[in-house]
């Protein structure tokens, strides 16, 4: 999976914005996505819910990266996405605020100052694909894990621990050290496996497989392999993490030519809370079902 911050991303002013004018109704909204396993989930759940609704749709899924497909959305080569709120910290330079670790600042904050730029923030979904500490599912039932809180006392009652991450991971402030400072525990390094390259794949087989005795792996929230692999994302109650919920952006000249867009959209991101969206990436990335297949069984499911 794409990691969801990217510190290349510059600010963009409205200055340097390319509109496209004089949206028709007539005219296919064109969708887009990350290049990630959840951004082709996500995207193909967006445009067969649009096409239920009438809107005739054009797919370019899995554009690129989060600059690229932010830069399109910005000059008009696309008009709808789906994209990640913590990412305002990147996209208006406000990577200090602490506005980022709560759900709705985050979303009221990124909303607001998209809309100088003419875009339009929907609702989001009440998942969080943001890093995160995860256990092997044993390990929780047996302790009682469910929080970092949980895990910080069982760390400090001597608990058996050891965890796979990136050297990124271990290093950045913002991850274990922050984590660790909050939750007051810490980690030796006989109790850390750290792997190159930041894949939360790697991480989470190690965990799985029990590699020289990992038990936790560093995950990101939504990872599609946590079901499958049998591991608990324990929950951050202290929000050390900034909040990376997914919503569709889209322009407003789009949103004012279809606006049936935002009520077609609501309820299904709605429906997308952290075990589901864990689910729906699991059967791509795990079992190989096409996103357009997985897409529409979940989309039926909503309608029974």
């Amino acid at each position: 999976m794409i990691m969801k911050r990217n510190s290349s991303l510059a600010a963009v002013t409205v200055g340097s914005l390319l509109f496209i004018a004089n949206v028709d109704a007539s005219d296919p909204v064109t969708v887009s996505s990350k290049i990630d396993t959840e951004g082709s989930v996500l995207g193909q759940l967006i445009i067969q819910r649009l096409q239920q609704g009438g809107i005739e749709t054009q797919d370019r899924l899995q554009l690129g990266g989060t600059s690229i497909v932010r830069q399109a959305l910005l000059n008009g080569e696309i008009d709808l996405y789906p994209e990640y709120t913590g990412n305002g910290a990147f996209f208006f330079d406000m990577t200090d605020s602490d506005v980022w670790n709560d759900a709705a600042s985050a979303y009221e904050t990124v909303r607001e100052r998209d809309a100088e730029n003419g875009l339009v923030w929907l609702t989001p979904a009440q998942a969080n694909n943001t890093w995160a500490m995860s256990v092997r599912a044993d390990l929780a039932r047996e302790h009682g894990l469910e929080t970092l809180e949980d895990l910080a006392d069982y760390l400090n009652d001597g608990g058996e621990f050891k965890f796979a991450a990136s050297a990124e991971f271990v290093e950045s402030e913002q991850a274990l050290p922050a984590f660790q400072q909050a939750y007051g525990f810490e980690l030796s390094s006989d109790q850390l496996l750290v792997l190159s390259g930041g894949n939360t794949a790697a991480t989470m087989r190690a965990a799985a497989q029990q590699t020289s005795g990992v038990n936790a792996a560093m995950t990101y929230g939504t990872d599609g392999g946590l079901g499958a692999l049998d591991l608990i994302v324990l929950e951050d109650t202290l929000g050390v993490q900034p909040v990376y919920q997914p919503a569709p952006v889209v322009r407003q000249e789009v949103l004012e030519a279809h606006p049936e867009i935002a009520e077609l959209l609501e309820p299904l991101f709605e429906s997308l809370d952290l075990e589901t969206l864990q689910e729906l990436n699991g059967l791509v990335a795990v079992e190989g079902i096409d996103p357009r297949q997985v897409a529409e069984d979940y989309l039926a499911e909503l309608q029974d």
